[in-house]
């Protein structure tokens, strides 16, 4: 598809992940940092692939409530541990798009150096 955007969104938030063993790690937090970027084959009729804000509203709309959160207590991970992975695959899975849009990434960094990427 010729065009994308590309919106970031940023929240502060702790998780305690499930180890392998079962135990779970310390609780820590992080300044999390999302990317979602979206495509279109064309244009739409005032020359874009969607509004900036519309796509941010959608992607806040899914986040509200985790901004200084434990993400472990959110509705969205009482079932999945809240790993980058799974932060970036909810966003992925309940995000809402115009027709003719669709969704190229959802990527979730945990720090400047550890980023998740989810791919649909």
């Amino acid at each position: 598809m010729p065009f994308q955007i590309t919106i970031t969104r940023s929240f502060s938030a702790s998780h305690q992940l499930q180890l392998y063993n079962g135990s779970l790690e310390p609780l820590h937090g992080h300044n999390w940092r999302v990317g979602v970027t979206v495509q279109a084959p064309q244009l739409d009729d005032i020359g874009v692939v969607m509004d900036f804000h519309s796509l941010e509203r959608r992607v806040d709309r899914i986040m509200v409530g985790w901004h200084n959160s434990h993400l472990n207590d959110q509705t969205h991970f009482q079932s999945i541990n809240p790993t980058a992975e799974n932060v970036a695959l909810t966003l992925g899975k309940h995000l809402r798009l115009p027709a003719k849009v669709q969704l190229v990434s959802v990527e979730v960094w945990e720090t400047s150096g550890n980023c998740a990427r989810y791919l649909p």
